[in-house]
């Protein structure tokens, strides 16, 4: 690898812009050629040895920049970050340049071997470990310090003077993909290996469970249809639903994981070895030594992170669930209204009312969550947290406390405080359908309505300028940057997660939950594809194994979901008739069935194997062969040390 290193050509003919650098207006000359040339170095003088030119515009050479790399150079970036392709006898490994003749599909002509979001990947990965060496500042910018080891794009990020990094749309890939993908109405699966091909492993991951999550809950709206025909009023006939409810949950998420092993050793991704997670680029504090790596880097004390989490942040998070618990009083007020209101008239305008005030508190709830989120983002920022790891999971943490209770309070205050089962129906129809309308309108509808106003506008004045640039190009970048970010899958995520919570939490009530939900994920599927196509930047691809910490907050709401329809069975007048002397012995019974049933949740959990056995088999044989590989390696050495010894 070495020896490759050293023979690589940075210089290519066929320029093939992957990655688009955008610097701030006005940065100085001596920056932009410090930083071109840290780019452009060879690794051993600690460059990133990729290729870069700037776009020429009609005013000349501006502010944005366009990377590639030759294909050698994209061949061992894949070596360093470790990706894993397919062997020519089928099998996935780790991807070596010594090797590469073994790997299906390479030729050293073929420049489709990689595909154009991993060499993106990699050129990111690049970048970003594009390090200070004896610099103490930005050159021409001295308030930007810098240390040796410091990531040079990370502090030209937090200073302003790099606006923003990312890859650049195939124009024709993306036509092709956008036709099989959404450009039609059909009936079958989404080309999830096309889309991975495309976005990468997580945004894949994402429309994979989306799809599998939309099958599931067919059986669950098949069932519920008959029971909302036949048996709308009688909850006593609602025990065998709610009974199938907590094994479908169970089954839905083990077979995931099955799903989900499946897809990612497929992809290489459930091979790849987690990468050494470097300091996040908000993170800041006395420059001292990691006592892990030996390097300088910003140190700061975790008992300071922690008085800020338990003295600022869980007060405010307090404050705000119980705002949350103030608003949902005054709901119950306006019902009350609204009720005593058709009372009165008993017209079909004051039936209309009795769904007024669900509808309202519907849009503050969405109101609420969207003001949240922001808060919850500049706190968990605040606290300092060094590795992006731990920052995603306290702010989601955060974030999945507040919604749970913002969502589902007034739907547990209803069925547990008030008894009112007619009202809980009511309200979790209502609070279901409003916030998937306002959140299709508001994830999808509106940025590409706005993206596509502003596309018109931009091809308007493109068209009218004459100019001898490559037009379609410079067209493409201008359009791009100023397309919105996307921010990755946590909303994405987090708006599955409460459905789930509506359809599984209180099923027996609202057997129809999981028709809507369908109904909703269907049209989600066209909607959040348009709006990765046509609204956002193309984003970068991360490599990754499953949904992360996703996985357990399902898990953790159908386990709250068997505790809520055991209590609601034994609340129904069926029930509670066959105890008419002893309500202890009545809460007694629902305590043990309850317990039965979350024993029965476990032992299909654990009786399910997370990976199918072809897959445990080629990852022990793959072990097998690693070890067998590090024996021989160590038997040399000893050969060696040993021939050494007798010679002298």
């Amino acid at each position: 690898l070495v020896e490759s290193w050293s023979f690589l050509d940075t210089v290519e003919s066929n320029f093939r812009p992957l990655v688009v650098i955008e610097l701030a207006k006005g940065t100085k000359q001596e920056t932009i050629e410090w930083l071109t040339k840290r780019i452009v170095d060879k690794k051993a003088n600690g460059g990133a040895q990729l290729l870069i030119k700037p776009l020429v515009t009609e005013n000349g050479v501006e502010n944005i920049y366009l990377v590639g790399a030759t294909h050698l150079r994209l061949l061992l970036g894949a070596e360093t970050v470790g990706l894993v392709k397919e062997c020519s006898d089928n099998s996935m490994r780790t991807f070596t340049y010594s090797s590469r003749k073994t790997f299906k599909h390479f030729a050293d002509d073929n420049h489709n071997f990689l595909t154009m979001a991993e060499c993106q990947y990699i050129i990111k990965h690049e970048l970003e470990n594009l390090r200070a060496k004896n610099e103490k500042m930005i050159p021409g910018y001295p308030q930007a310090k810098l240390y040796p080891g410091k990531s040079i794009v990370r502090r030209l990020l937090t200073n302003g003077i790099l606006v923003q990094i990312f890859p650049l749309h195939d124009r024709e890939e993306l036509k092709k993909l956008s036709h099989s993908w959404y450009g039609r109405v059909k009936v079958g699966y989404q080309p999830l290996d096309d889309i991975r091909c495309y976005f990468g492993e997580t945004i894949a991951l994402y429309f994979g469970f989306l799809e599998y999550f939309t099958f599931a809950l067919i059986p669950m709206a098949i069932i519920g249809i008959p029971y909302y025909v036949f048996a709308w009023e009688d909850y006593d006939k609602y025990v065998m639903f709610a009974t199938f409810n907590l094994l479908w949950s169970t089954v839905i998420l083990e077979v995931w994981k099955r799903m989900c092993a499946i897809l990612t050793y497929r992809w290489g991704t459930l091979l790849m070895k987690r990468q050494f997670e470097e300091p996040r680029p908000g993170f800041h504090g006395v420059l001292g030594i990691n006592p892990v790596t030996g390097r300088e880097e910003p140190v700061y004390s975790s008992f300071k992170r922690q008085l800020r989490i338990y003295l600022v942040s869980l007060p405010f998070v307090c404050l705000c669930l119980y705002f949350s618990l103030y608003v949902m009083m005054i709901y119950f007020d306006l019902e009350q209204w609204a009720l005593d209101y058709h009372e009165e008239h008993e017209s079909n305008f004051s039936s209309l009312m009795l769904y007024v005030p669900s509808i309202i508190y519907a849009v503050v709830i969405e109101i609420m969550n969207r003001i949240y989120r922001y808060a919850a983002e500049f706190l968990t920022s605040w606290e300092n947290h060094r590795l992006e790891s731990s920052y995603q999971n306290h702010l989601i943490l955060k974030v999945l406390v507040f919604n749970f209770l913002n969502c589902f309070a007034s739907l547990f205050y209803i069925a547990f405080v008030l008894f009112d089962m007619k009202l809980l129906r009511q309200s979790l129809a209502t609070l279901l359908i409003t916030s998937q309308i306002l959140n299709q309108f508001a994830e999808s509808l509106l940025p590409y309505w706005l993206q596509k106003r502003y596309n018109r506008r931009m091809k308007k004045r493109m068209c009218s300028k004459k100019t001898d640039m490559d037009l379609s190009l410079a067209e493409q970048v201008n359009m791009e940057k100023e397309m919105g970010t996307y921010l990755g899958t946590f909303d994405d995520y987090l708006e599955l997660f409460l459905q789930f919570g509506y359809v599984s939490l209180f099923s027996c009530v609202y057997p129809l939950a999981a028709v809507f939900a369908v109904l909703n994920n269907i049209t989600e599927i066209y909607s959040d594809a348009l709006k990765m196509c046509r609204v956002y930047k193309r984003p970068f691809a991360e490599p990754t194994a499953n949904i992360g910490v996703w996985q357990l907050a399902f898990e953790t709401m159908s386990v709250i979901s068997v505790v809520t329809n055991c209590i609601l069975i034994g609340m129904s007048p069926q029930v509670d008739a066959l105890f008419p002397d002893s309500k202890m012995d009545l809460v007694l019974t629902v305590a043990l069935v309850e317990h039965l049933l979350l024993a029965i949740k476990f032992i299909m959990a654990f009786v399910i194997p997370d990976k199918p056995r072809d897959i445990q088999m080629k990852l022990a044989k793959l072990e097998f062969e690693s070890l067998e590989a590090l024996k021989q390696q160590v038997r040399g050495f000893q050969m060696q040390l040993h021939f050494l010894l007798i010679h002298h």
